[in-house]
């Protein structure tokens, strides 16, 4: 009895954190469905009507955000003012975005509109809280409407495989996803790449598994649970934002941001080869990052940064 209950409280252990941030996350639903039915408001949910609700939920985000990750967020002046693709790279669990969007809220009054994975929508009870925080299907028209009306919009262009089956190598999962960047092009928007310092060392996934990979796969739904949450250090580095330009490819642009992205994780390392710095690749990567990732992530030195004093 005394090893089983050792057993089951060590499991636990693993998971609470996660089963923690998603009680958080229905919570701040309630928290939506209240303030809707005292003030009977019927607008639309992205209006500003919902701003103080909207602020009442990103405070209590990044008060949690302070004190749990130490979260800081840079770079937050390379966003344009009007529209703009945010492409960032996707944790085990997105809370680093999570913290990402309540900073910006509170520090700019400004709403991202978010491009989710179809499994975000098939999640019971939260549609409202998806509506009022600016979560889409992020279909091709949806975007370009956005775009064309003045909106920042984010995606992960890796999303929920990038999720599950990336790992502390911090590896892109992109496949051959290029929708974004055809996006990109034709609401003629910069691309703005952002990455969050030790993500990958606060949440991880279950060693990716044959078995596990083919049910996702054949289902789209995950199978392996995301465990963890130490409280390591979370920065999130907004980099410069890569231009719209009529002569440049898809292929071209896509691999202009995998650079930036997969550079950016790099811990005191020359990119060689097909990922040499061009001068624009090195200004970005500069403002990204001014203390990189350690490849492999370690738990323990992420731990240790949260006392880091000397950081710029």
């Amino acid at each position: 009895v005394v090893i089983i209950s050792l057993t089951m409280t060590a499991i636990l252990a693993f998971f609470i954190v996660p089963l923690t941030m998603l009680f958080f996350i229905y919570v701040s639903n309630i928290l939506l469905l209240i303030y809707q039915r005292n003030g009977e408001i019927k607008a639309d949910p992205l209006s500003d009507v919902w701003d103080s609700a909207r602020k009442t939920i990103a405070s209590f985000w990044d008060i949690y955000a302070r004190i749990w990750h130490g979260y800081e967020l840079h770079g937050v002046e390379n966003l344009p003012e009007g529209p703009g693709i945010l492409v960032y790279y996707h944790g085990a669990i997105p809370v680093d975005y999570l913290y990402f969007l309540s900073r910006l809220f509170l520090w700019k009054k400004r709403l991202c509109l978010s491009v989710a994975d179809h499994f975000v929508f098939r999640l019971p009870g939260l549609k409202l809280l998806l509506e009022v925080t600016g979560v889409m299907p992020g279909t091709r028209e949806e975007c370009l409407i956005a775009l064309k009306n003045g909106r920042l919009v984010s995606i992960s262009p890796g999303g929920l495989r990038e999720a599950l089956f990336s790992d502390e190598s911090y590896q892109l999962i992109w496949g051959n996803r290029k929708g974004f960047a055809q996006v990109a092009l034709d609401a003629k928007v910069p691309i703005i790449p952002m990455y969050t310092q030790n993500v990958r060392e606060g949440y991880r996934m279950l060693k990716e598994r044959r078995i596990f990979r083919q049910l996702y796969e054949s289902t789209r739904l995950p199978f392996t649970p995301p465990y963890g949450g130490l409280p390591v250090k979370f920065r999130t580095y907004i980099g410069e934002p890569i231009p719209y330009d009529p002569n440049i490819t898809t292929e071209e642009l896509v691999e202009k941001v995998n650079q930036r992205l997969y550079c950016s994780s790099l811990h005191k390392q020359v990119c060689k080869g097909n990922f040499l710095f061009s001068f624009q690749t090195k200004t970005a990567i500069q403002a990204l990052i001014s203390k990189h990732q350690t490849i492999p992530g370690s738990i323990w030195k992420a731990l240790l940064e949260r006392f880091d004093k000397c950081h710029k």
